[in-house]
C-alpha cells in the first residue's frame, strides 16, 4: 500500500511540474483603479501563443468586476511563451474598461474563464493552473 501510494504522489508532482502554472502578480494603480496582473511559468514541452485568464473581483460595496488578463492583444501580434519561460498576464486598458475601483476596495478574486492556445490555434494540451 506504501510503495501504490509513493508511486500516486510521484505521478502527482510530475503531473504539476509539467504544466502550465499562473500566480498572482504585482497590482498596480493606473488613475485610481487597481489594475491586477498574474504572472505565467510554462512548466511544458509546448509554446503558449496565447494565455488569457478572466478574473472576478469582488468589491467591498458588493459589486464585481470581470478583468480579462492576457498575454497579448488577442488580434494583434502573439508573445510566445516557450517552454521554461514566464510572462506576465496583464489587463490592456485601451480594450477594455478600468474596474472603478481602488485595489483596496478589492475583497476577493476568482477564476471563471482560461483560454490557451498553443501553435496554430490549438487548444494547450498541459494543464493551466491559476491561483489569482
Amino acid at each position: 500500500m506504501t510503495a501504490f501510494f509513493g508511486l500516486v504522489l510521484a505521478a502527482s508532482t510530475v503531473h504539476a511540474a509539467n504544466g502550465i502554472s499562473v500566480t498572482r502578480g504585482a497590482d498596480s494603480t493606473v488613475y485610481g483603479n487597481c489594475v491586477p496582473s498574474l504572472v505565467v511559468e510554462n512548466k511544458s514541452a509546448e509554446t503558449i501563443d496565447y494565455l488569457q485568464v478572466d478574473v472576478v473581483m469582488a468589491l467591498d460595496n458588493g459589486q464585481e468586476r470581470t478583468v480579462e488578463l492576457k498575454s497579448a492583444y488577442r488580434e494583434g501580434v502573439l508573445y510566445p511563451i516557450a517552454p521554461g519561460g514566464k510572462a506576465t498576464l496583464k489587463q490592456h486598458l485601451d480594450t477594455s474598461l478600468a474596474i472603478g475601483a481602488g485595489c483596496a476596495d478589492v475583497k476577493a478574486r476568482r477564476v471563471v474563464r482560461t483560454l490557451c492556445e498553443a501553435a496554430g490555434g490549438k487548444k494547450c494540451a498541459s494543464a493551466v493552473s491559476v491561483q489569482p
